[in-house]
């Protein structure tokens, strides 16, 4: 793990969602093998030593799917790509902090740096994004997570109604737990006491939660395996239809990537190999469709933003800050829950809203007069920072009423 490569893998382990991920694990897997080996089920019998198998089975497939997603990574488009067919340029858009266009399904993600192949996410519990090659071990993690999390709170429950059955003593107002001494014929090496029960519990708790948690992301991920689409081409989809509806235009958007079966789609992901079909570049595509299609639909998008983004002033400065406590209190405890970024103001600055909520707003802050060149930065800003411009300033036109937002 030497070398530029394991420095990169140990500052990905250095981050606060891998930490507590990791922590939960060890948590759970540790007090149910404790557990289990101590009060429930003793490794002299045979069907102790099977659970015990059967727990150590469920950490090492836990652990080698988590750290497949995390180091393995989602694959990147190489840094200065071009389609082989310079004409095909015309479809795609260009990011300039990797200096190439973005390939089909990928996207720019800002915590990596890098243009991600068929980018579904990026994932702060792997530090790392969801994309081409590990879609599949991701997705696994999520299965095998809430799996071995049901079978270590089966220890649980089991050994504390065990170890506390014979303890507890009803009287008429009250209920009695003797915890000095074990109940059962040969006492156990290591009594049953306060301690092992607050932490059987602690663990229940944690492993409940992370049945649930990490159950529904997986039903979430499935759902759009098996339509051969990423989360953020779920959102694109949806988009597409608003845009068509909006204006009118009587056109059928029809995902290319659905292949037209559940099996087809899931094979897209999951293969023998462990390694996905393809190169994350070029993608079989449906019929009446075309490599391009999706991105075709990506700068309609961007256009109709353009089109349909409001021109504000900043009347305040803004520092930047997550949580600001000068801007009021409801702007204060209303700040999005998200890790994209804010952006600071400075009084005078232009901003191009493209979506709000009751306190925040997103947007472009334009630094550079250019209408199309311009450089931009994009996030998230207080509403009472900024008002709307009664005239934009590219067209000399009044604004009749904020356009709609996403």
């Amino acid at each position: 793990m030497g070398g530029p490569g394991g420095l990169r893998r140990a500052r990905r382990l250095c981050h606060w969602g891998p930490l507590v991920a990791l922590a939960v694990v060890a948590v759970c897997s540790a007090t149910a093998m404790a557990d289990a080996a101590l009060w429930y089920w003793p490794l002299d019998t045979a069907g102790g030593s099977v659970n015990f198998i059967m727990l150590l089975n469920w950490t090492v497939m836990i652990l080698y799917n988590y750290f497949s997603a995390m180091f393995v990574g989602p694959g990147y488009v190489p840094l200065g790509w071009t389609p082989e067919k310079s004409q095909d340029c015309m479809y795609l858009q260009y990011c300039k902090v990797c200096q190439s266009y973005k390939a089909p399904r990928s996207h720019h993600c800002r915590k990596c740096n890098r243009c991600v192949m068929k980018m579904d996410h990026h994932c702060p519990w792997i530090n790392n994004c969801c994309g081409y090659q590990n879609h599949a071990s991701f997705t696994l993690f999520l299965l095998l997570a809430p799996l071995g999390c049901i079978h270590a709170s089966f220890i649980f429950v089991m050994t504390m109604y065990t170890q506390l059955y014979n303890r507890i003593s009803f009287g008429w107002s009250s209920v009695k737990i003797d915890m000095s001494a074990a109940k059962r014929d040969p006492r156990p090496i290591i009594p049953f006491g306060l301690s092992a029960f607050a932490a059987s519990l602690f663990a229940l708790g944690l492993a409940l939660g992370t049945t649930i948690a990490v159950g529904m992301l997986f039903i979430i991920q499935m759902k759009v395996i098996l339509t051969n689409k990423t989360s953020i081409e779920s959102w694109i989809e949806e988009k597409a239809k608003d845009r068509i509806q909006y204006y009118q235009t009587g056109e059928t958007f029809i995902f290319p990537y659905d292949m037209g079966s559940k099996w087809k789609n899931f094979k897209q992901v999951f293969t023998w190999s462990g390694i996905p079909e393809g190169d994350g570049l070029d993608w079989p595509v449906r019929d009446g469709c075309h490599q391009y299609s999706l991105t075709i639909e990506q700068l309609k998008q961007k256009a109709d933003k353009r089109v349909r983004s409001v021109r504000y002033r900043a009347v305040e400065d803004y520092s930047g800050v997550c949580c600001p406590v000068t801007k009021g209190v409801k702007t204060f405890f209303t700040t999005p829950c998200t890790e994209e970024p804010r952006i600071a103001l400075s009084k005078g600055d232009l901003i191009l809203a493209t979506r709000g909520l009751k306190h925040w707003m997103y947007g472009e802050k334009i630094l550079d007069s250019a209408a199309d060149g311009g450089i931009r930065e994009r996030g998230w800003f207080p509403r009472k920072c900024v008002e709307k411009c009664q005239y934009d300033s590219e067209t000399d036109q009044p604004v009749d009423g904020e356009k709609k937002t996403r």
